[in-house]
């Protein structure tokens, strides 16, 4: 569930960002393909938006640059703010305002130069030797090596981080324990396009690091500080761990009482819902169930298709909203872009929650019931087509097996796809039907 709903939130805030793209169109130039490339001797009077693969920049952007891609390099000049978001991002021109950079791996190469800000949010980042940043530096990372100078104050936190540069203000470090670091970093991203430093764990300051300010950083220990690195005052401060953020492990007691209460907490929802449903739609419950005793194999087969639908569904409407809201935006048709898209996120809502409803409720009490009509049928015939009994015999049952440590899951798997087959045969031949009719 956690899983679907964070999906669901990635796809709306790339729809909005979608739409916010698509309506100014009146000032901006739009480019998008699997590799774009705006070459040295073009200038663009304009801010730019990029969608590609790969995108370079070697030209001049008279105006703000945004781009989300895999690979993007700029070695050219932007004449305002940088705003990238991609795989890796390596910047080695010139930026004359702010820099907003996202990505699993981010680099300031020695020839780069931004006039104002950097606000910097990856796995990793390098300022190599020779870059400048004018303004301020703000950095949460996995890991951070900054070789480079920093004319104001750096504001970082990150798992990792190692200081050679020269840094004008002050510099305010939280880095994470050296004893809790794990493989070195390069280690994730060798097929990333991009040379990753290996940072050792923890907090570490170079001899020939310059400090011109303040060193405020939180560890739990002190860290060496060259002699003469810091001009102003070093201070070094405990992490605060508030009480109520500590984790205190449940005694097993405590583990047994909630597993009693979740699995009871199952069992109850899902008795009222089959009861609900049982009520509300008799013959297309039995009709499910059916389908499941008289073709198990197929509804098992269909049941794993069909999941694979729902996502491969998910993502085609993710590309019409984005292609859509593109195509509609450049030709200056904001409205008909926005309706796509807020189309396309309901659909997509709708998709979601249905879905989870099916898989989690529908599937499994269609089985859970069919399991126990058939159990009562060998000890009891009388009480097999009892709307209650057999229900409760089932969900028990069912509940009660994919509640078991370690295999628990494997079953449920089960029971949900044999649920979602058979339903995936109705809907087929109800459609099958209609259509011969």
């Amino acid at each position: 569930m956690k899983t679907i709903t964070k999906l669901f939130s990635i796809i709306s805030l790339l729809a909005l960002l979608v739409l916010a793209l698509a309506t100014p169109v009146q000032a901006f130039d739009g480019r998008t393909g699997e590799n774009v490339e705006i070459k040295a001797d073009e200038v663009i009077e304009d801010d730019v938006y990029v969608t590609a693969n790969n995108f370079v920049l070697e030209g001049t952007v008279k105006g703000d640059l945004v781009v989300f891609g895999t690979t993007i390099t700029i070695n050219g000049t932007v004449d305002g703010d940088l705003i990238v978001a991609g795989q890796s991002v390596t910047i080695n021109g010139k930026v004359t305002d702010d820099a907003r950079i996202a990505g699993a791996a981010l680099k300031l190469g020695k020839t780069a130069v931004v006039g104002g800000d950097v606000v910097a949010g990856s796995a990793s980042l390098e300022v190599e030797k020779g870059s400048v940043v004018e303004g301020e530096l703000v950095v949460g990372a996995g890991q951070a090596l900054l070789d480079g100078e920093v004319a104001g104050d750096v504001m970082a936190g990150t798992g990792s981080l190692e200081l050679n540069g020269e840094f004008g203000g002050d510099v305010q470090a939280e880095v994470g324990d050296p004893e809790e670091g794990g493989p070195p970093m390069p280690m994730f991203m060798s097929q990333w396009g991009i040379d990753v430093p290996s940072v050792k764990p923890g907090f570490n300051v170079g001899k020939d690091a310059k400090i011109a300010g303040n060193l405020e950083y939180t560890q739990t220990k002190d860290v060496k500080i060259p002699a003469g690195v810091v001009a102003g005052k070093t201070t070094r401060k405990e992490p605060v761990v508030e009480p109520e953020k500590v984790v205190v492990p449940p005694t097993p007691a405590e583990r047994a009482m909630t597993w009693s209460f979740d699995l009871l907490r199952t069992i109850v929802t899902w008795i009222l819902l089959g009861l609900f449903l049982g009520w509300l739609a008799p013959k297309f419950m039995k009709s499910l169930m059916d389908k499941v005793q008289s073709q198990p194999a197929p509804s098992f087969g269909w049941g794993v298709l069909a999941y694979a639908a729902f996502f491969f569904a998910l993502l085609v409407i993710l590309v019409v909203m984005i292609v859509g809201g593109i195509l509609f935006g450049s030709l200056t048709l904001g409205g008909m872009a926005g309706t796509i898209i807020v189309t396309g996120i309901l659909a997509i809502f709708a998709l979601i929650v249905g879905f989870v409803l099916v898989t989690a409720f529908l599937a499994k009490i269609i089985v859970a019931w069919l399991g126990g009509k058939l159990i009562l049928a060998r000890i009891k015939p009388e009480l097999a087509e009892h709307k209650v009994w057999s229900l409760v015999l089932g969900v028990v049952i069912i509940a009660l097996l994919a509640a078991l440590p370690y295999v628990g899951w494997l079953f449920g798997w089960l029971v949900m796809f044999l649920g979602l087959g058979a339903l995936w045969i109705w809907g087929r031949e109800l459609w099958q039907a209609r259509k011969a009719a």
